[in-house]
């Protein structure tokens, strides 16, 4: 039963997605008897969606650099946990929230702009177009990179720095024999990721982006399905899409893997290469201004919220309706992602069981295994505004589809937090099922008895964590919504989206602070306990 489940779960999801793919390539038949599916619109969104990507990528990495090595060095200073702790906060923050942080910063009345007009320099920062998105992305992905970076400086053994120290190793030297390679060897992976995941943005290119000049391929489907109406077109820049992100799955593969460390004492790292005071006070500043770039945004939004009328909110049955269908439909997501990321790595173990016990048996959980793969990498190969695309010319053939846009976008959420479900889930199944497994099969306990005495103890942890990040990404996500939201179909993202479309800032701003909590509440209960931002 165990891999009947397992199998069936993957099969819908695989279905889920065919059925969008077909949607789009029959849509391709009929647009290719009418004309080219290419113009010069689709590519020029194509070149800016790699234009604005690989500057956000560029930045991101090589200012993490000097932040991760201060950190590095200065591993027991007073706030490293807290600050580690801020890293981590764009991270489980919904874009649109981050967005409106920004505004408050770089925006025509934000605070940079202020201070020049209090220069007497004017407003010459504009946040809308490609400096407003590549500032976002820096500010969503540099402390992604500054996170992994740190977690592989830290795991850098003890006794190089005491070899360093005795050789008498300058900073430079350090950087170049010690911490280089390891740089070297973490950055084409975290490059890769945050390439893909600007590759991917909608949310903020849809909110920065500021006129056709600045589209990307996503915020073009979005428009030509919303605006337009054109599936003709919205079918083309949905085929370069998955052109381009299927290329840059292909070269991520071929990425280098981070080097293993090498067998020592286990020597707990002493830096003996920021004694000076002049090391100190250079990493001080590097990290007290990495600190400002990421908490004036949230600071900003938690200003602006507080400042808007939330009496007047709490009271609006609009806000009601639109918080109870973001919940109702985050909680689904949710559930529908833990439970089918469980029921496919069950049914691989259970296979990788029976395959372990008939060495020369058939391969069937290599099969689920390939299978579970593939799904943790469909949100990068195939994004939430294409999936939406799809379903949504495939609902527009029989006639009416608003009926069925909850439940479609509730099972696009859910895609889409798979691959995060996954790998939470996955090392937590695997051990305990190490640990507990043959214990358990010889005292003959299956079923409710083995779920409730040994397997719900262990894995309740990590399974609130799954649900927790699936319902925090599926609540402040706008992409899958923003296809098929309309005033019948409200959650919070659209609200506080079309709230902004009307000039209405103050509304949005609290609205922002309202789905900011929830998701950083989420995220808290989440990563509580968590041993990773311990020095």
């Amino acid at each position: 039963m165990t891999v009947v489940f397992g199998v069936g779960a993957l099969a819908a999801i695989a279905l889920f997605v065919l059925v969008a793919l077909l949607s789009l390539g029959l849509a391709t038949r009929d647009e290719a008897r009418g004309g080219g599916l290419f113009d010069t619109y689709v590519l020029n969104a194509a070149r800016f969606t790699v234009l604005q990507a690989t500057l956000s990528t560029a930045l991101s990495v090589l200012l993490a650099v000097p932040v991760a090595l201060a950190l590095a060095r200065r591993r027991h200073f007073l706030g490293r946990v807290w600050l580690l702790r801020l890293m981590a906060l764009p991270l489980g923050l919904p874009a649109l929230v981050g967005a409106l942080g920004l505004l408050g910063i770089w925006g025509r009345q934000g605070v940079i702009n202020r201070v020049f007009e209090l220069l007497g320099l004017g407003q010459p920062l504009s946040i809308y177009g490609l400096q407003g998105i590549v500032i976002a992305h820096v500010f969503f992905n540099l402390p992604l990179a500054v996170r992994l970076m740190v977690a592989g400086l830290d795991r850098i053994p003890g006794e190089y720095f005491l070899l360093g120290a005795n050789l008498g190793l300058s900073r430079l030297s350090l950087l170049r024999f010690v911490e280089g390679p390891v740089l070297r060897a973490l950055m084409p992976g975290i490059a890769g990721l945050i390439l893909m995941l600007c590759v991917t943005s909608f949310t903020l290119v849809l909110t920065l982006g500021g006129g056709p000049g600045a589209s990307t391929i996503e915020v073009a489907i979005y428009q030509a399905l919303r605006f337009d109406f054109d599936p003709g077109r919205a079918l083309s820049l949905a085929l370069v899409q998955l052109a381009m992100t299927g290329l840059l799955l292909a070269g991520l593969s071929r990425l280098g893997r981070p080097a293993l460390a090498e067998a020592t004492g286990g020597r707990i790292q002493r830096r003996f290469d920021g004694a000076t005071a002049v090391a100190k006070i250079g990493d001080g500043a590097v990290i007290a201004l990495a600190a400002v770039f990421v908490a004036s945004p949230l600071a900003a939004a938690v200003d602006a919220g507080l400042r808007a009328d939330l009496g007047r909110l709490a009271r609006d049955p609009m806000v009601h309706r639109a918080t109870m269908t973001s919940l109702t439909m985050a909680t689904a997501s949710a559930l529908l992602a833990v439970l089918s990321g469980l029921a496919m790595l069950k049914a691989q173990q259970v296979l990788a069981a029976r395959r372990g016990r008939r060495a020369n048996g058939f391969g069937p959980a290599r099969l689920i295994g390939l299978g579970v793969s593939a799904a943790s990498s469909l949100v990068l190969l195939v994004p939430p505004v294409v999936l939406g695309a799809g379903w949504f010319l495939a609902l527009r053939q029989i006639g009416d589809g608003a009926a069925f846009a909850p439940a479609v976008i509730v099972a696009i959420n859910a895609v889409m937090a798979l691959p995060f479900v996954t790998r939470i889930l996955a090392p937590a199944l695997l051990t305990h099922a190490a640990r507990t497994g043959r214990l358990a099969d010889s005292l003959g306990l299956h079923g409710w008895s083995r779920l409730a005495l040994i397997d719900w103890p262990v894995l309740r942890r990590p399974i609130a964590m799954a649900l927790s990040f699936a319902a925090a990404l599926s609540l402040g996500d706008l992409g899958a919504v923003a296809i098929f939201g309309s005033n019948e179909l409200i959650t919070l993202p659209y609200l506080l989206f079309s709230r902004m479309g009307a000039y209405r800032s103050m509304d949005a701003a609290g609205l922002a602070l309202l789905l900011g909590l929830v998701c950083l509440l989420l995220t808290m209960i989440g990563t509580a306990r968590s041993d990773t931002d311990r020095p």
